[in-house]
């Protein structure tokens, strides 16, 4: 003899009632039941062979919000067309538009409408439209099917209408609404749920169990019921409700996990903001005033105001002047140019984290031995692609220590790609800046990835330290915290980071 719970006996005797086959909203209604529980049971059901589940797919039409406003109020071409009437029948278009109260923008809408449901003519060299006849004295022989629709959806209230359902004539009228935006048809599984021959006579010769208890309380604990209860039993395999709970994006949550190792391993964290001066983006990094990379072509440049007060560096620019026209205290020839204090001023987008590097140096707190970090938004006006965007995240570092030299900077390198990318091999080939000297460039490679390059580091050169006030060795380096997070994740696609896929922002994880 089968063993019934209540829930289950609740659902066959649905069933029954039903004819043997019903939805799941009809089950709820007979059953008194939630839809969860009626499927949880069903499924349950299905197991012991008591009952079938069969899933049907519909397409099923709802009015958008601007389908909802026109049912009530009328298509546009409706109210023109009214609006002609009251008027006699012929009108100036502007005139009977404003009679109908039609925003400009709607106004050829309309009329496009108007004469395209053939209910009126348009005579173009004096802006007048003018019904037709056979509509002056009929006026309800100019109602279409598509406001029968609309009136049908409008009246059905939270009811879907099903597309199958309507006629011919009526499905086509469904698209053309679809086109206007006036409602979407979406596809629609709904479950009907059919007892079995073994379900009918479980449900006649069947003995249902005793009411179970799905919940201990306090009260059942206190008061000792819970031994003589009978507690219901879960199938733990059963299929339930996939949820997707708020969660931080997955690139944001990276750097996080970045910016907590750089932290421990006693790094500092440098801040600015994204609106930096020439000074320190440029010459302040002993880059030219003539320098291509200062072209609008390769920097983004302030409209208003143009230029930054740097006042209060007065002493900075004064060393970077004569370090640029003839090499000043550092050993250089410097570039044989005059420098201007206008071209300092200057205001852009920062192209990259580096500027916060010379002003972090320029700081007379700044401490000795010590390591600062940043992860900086960065602009330029790159071609966008697979590897490049206009707009993107720099990591920029530097160590300052007397004791350094070009192994510490590949050491830290390779300690980056290794231990943040999950790189297992590492490279470097010598590189050119104009702030380092030597210059190195980083690429690493993942197995099932390949090689990818991360970005320039080097030892600052004198021109950058000298006049900034630092007289020991800092070794820098600005690496894609983007592209990092690419070869950690398996991206082959950089514009995928910062996309709108649900999907795979749903089953990103972060480690």
């Amino acid at each position: 003899m089968v063993e019934l719970r209540v829930q289950e006996h609740q659902v066959l005797l649905g069933l029954e009632k039903n004819g043997g086959k019903a939805s799941v909203e009809q089950l709820m209604v007979a059953s008194n039941l939630p839809d969860a529980a009626v499927m949880r049971n069903a499924l349950t059901l299905q197991e012991n062979a008591l009952l079938n589940i069969h899933a049907a797919t519909q397409n099923v039409i709802k009015l958008t919000e601007e389908g909802k406003a026109y049912a009530r109020e009328g298509l546009p071409e409706r109210k023109l067309f009214r609006a002609i009437a009251e008027m006699g029948g012929e009108a100036d278009l502007k005139e009977a538009a404003k009679k109908a109260g039609l925003p400009a923008e709607f106004i050829q809408i309309a009329l496009g409408w108007v004469i395209r449901k053939k209910w009126a003519i348009f005579f173009g060299q004096n802006n007048r439209v003018k019904l037709l006849d056979e509509f002056l004295d009929n006026f309800a022989a100019s109602h279409g099917k598509d406001e029968e629709l609309l009136e049908q959806l409008i009246n059905n209230g939270d009811e879907q209408v099903i597309v199958d359902e309507l006629n011919v004539s009526m499905r086509g009228e469904a698209e053309q609404l679809k086109k206007r935006k006036l409602v979407v048809i979406e596809l629609k599984t709904t479950r009907f749920l059919q007892i079995t021959k073994e379900g009918k006579t479980a449900l006649l010769e069947g003995k249902m169990v005793e009411p179970e208890v799905t919940q201990l309380t306090p009260e059942l604990i206190i008061t000792g019921k819970w031994r003589s209860v009978k507690l219901q039993k879960y199938n733990i395999e059963a299929p339930v409700t996939k949820f997707w709970p708020g969660k931080k994006h997955p690139y944001l949550s990276f750097l996080d996990n970045v910016r907590e190792k750089l932290v421990t391993l006693g790094f500092q964290e440098m801040t600015g903001t994204s609106v930096e001066t020439c000074l320190f983006n440029f010459d302040a990094l002993n880059i030219p005033q003539d320098h291509p990379a200062r072209e609008p072509s390769d920097i983004y440049y302030v409209k208003e105001p143009t230029r930054g007060d740097i006042g209060c560096h007065r002493e900075i620019v004064e060393r970077i002047k004569e370090t640029h026209e003839n090499g000043g205290q550092t050993g250089s020839t410097g570039w044989g140019y005059p420098y201007t204090f206008e071209a300092a001023q200057s205001l852009i987008l920062r192209g990259h984290g580096t500027c916060l590097s010379a002003r972090t140096l320029k700081n007379k707190e700044l401490q000795v031995p010590s390591k600062y970090f940043s992860i900086a938004r960065v602009y330029r006006p790159e071609v966008v692609d697979r590897t490049h965007l206009s707009e993107f995240n720099q990591i920029e570092g530097i160590i300052i220590d007397p004791n350094l030299n070009l192994k510490d900077l590949l050491g830290v390198l390779g300690r980056f790609a290794t231990e943040i990318a999950g790189a297992s091999k590492v490279r470097f080939k010598p590189d050119y800046f104009p702030f380092t000297e030597p210059s190195v460039e980083l690429s690493a490679y993942k197995e099932g990835y390949g090689w990818i390059e991360f970005g320039g580091s080097g030892i600052f050169r004198p021109e950058v330290t000298h006049p900034l006030g630092v007289d020991i060795p800092v070794i820098a380096w600005g690496l894609g915290v983007d592209r990092l997070f690419m070869m950690h994740s398996g991206i082959e696609d950089i514009r995928t980071i910062f996309c709108q896929d649900i999907n795979w922002l749903r089953k990103k994880q972060v480690t």
